[in-house]
């Protein structure tokens, strides 16, 4: 039998049949679909969003692949548009990738380090802001000091890129999407940077991380790619923003949560397993703390 303090079905299961919990749409970045937003308790993996409080009013989530131009800088452009007028805010709590994002908002534009705790964001009136999601690692070279340094706080967009103000300006005038993003492109390709090979390094250590559930541990990464845990973690302090390990349980949590979203009978003691752990009560924990809740009960929230 299961430990009690899981909250989990008397079946030893966390079970999509106990309650199904709504799948978020994913987004085509190649034609810039839209992003439905998820019901409450849906994971949508893609922009690690939580919860998303339902409507009235309207909301929209986009995102577009990036030039080939910025290809090994960006991983793709984001727009979000609400008008929320005569409506309730909506809150929207994000559990975030290990990702640096500029964000052009009007008269607020930023540069948000890599968040380590989930957070909530409130959505109130009518709005329409623009983002850029770069790859793991991939901001360094435009920052020129360790990306560590902004995690879990952001800084004006104006202290990176000088001219961010202006690019604010011709970025939010623009009048549909495309157009956005495009002069976004453009804004950022006339400050690229020198190329820097520990950003592709950095980049591949995080997408093996993303691709391969069976990482659970940093050692296994040092092993893959040859590089000593002191080594891996300056690459990690200076180019991604978090520890190794941070990163690690930042994408088993992701598993986890895509599977309870899917519905998929999964055992306990199998998740706690997959994700490293050697018991369900040490996971279930961890869990708590990134999620803000059970596994249990993340499957029965409405």
């Amino acid at each position: 039998m299961l430990s009690p303090s899981l909250g989990i079905p008397p079946s030893n299961c966390i079970a999509g049949h106990a309650k199904m919990i709504g799948k978020t749409r994913h987004v085509n970045a190649q034609q810039g679909a839209p992003e439905s937003p998820p019901d409450r308790g849906a994971f949508g993996q893609g922009c690690g969003v939580l919860h998303h409080s339902p409507t009235p009013g309207t909301y929209q989530h986009t995102r577009h692949a990036p030039p080939e131009e910025l290809a090994g800088w960006v991983e793709h452009f984001w727009l979000e548009k609400w008008d929320l007028r005569g409506c309730s805010p909506q809150t929207r709590v994000v559990l975030p990738h290990p990702c640096v994002h500029l964000v052009f908002a009007p008269g607020r534009s930023k540069v948000y380090g890599v968040q380590l705790r989930r957070f909530s964001r409130e959505l109130s009136d009518q709005d329409s802001i623009l983002g850029i999601k770069f790859r793991p690692g991939a901001f360094y070279p435009f920052f020129g000091k360790p990306v560590s340094l902004i995690a879990n706080s952001s800084v004006i967009a104006e202290h990176v890129f000088p001219d961010a103000k202006s690019a604010e300006q011709r970025v939010l005038a623009c009048g549909d999407d495309h157009a956005m993003v495009a002069a976004a492109a453009e804004f950022l390709i006339t400050h690229l940077p020198v190329r820097d090979p520990n950003v592709e390094i950095a980049s591949r250590i995080v997408e093996a991380v993303v691709n391969d559930g069976s990482i659970t541990r940093v050692e296994h990464l040092t092993a893959r790619f040859g590089l000593s845990e002191r080594k891996l973690q300056r690459l990690f302090h200076r180019y991604v923003g978090a520890p190794p390990r941070w990163v690690i349980k930042r994408y088993r949590v992701y598993d986890v949560l895509t599977q309870l979203t899917a519905g998929e009978l999964v055992g306990a003691a199998t998740l706690a397993q997959n994700m490293g752990y050697f018991d369900q009560a040490h996971f279930n924990n961890d869990f708590r703390k990134t999620v803000g809740c059970s596994p249990g009960q993340y499957v029965e929230s409405e």
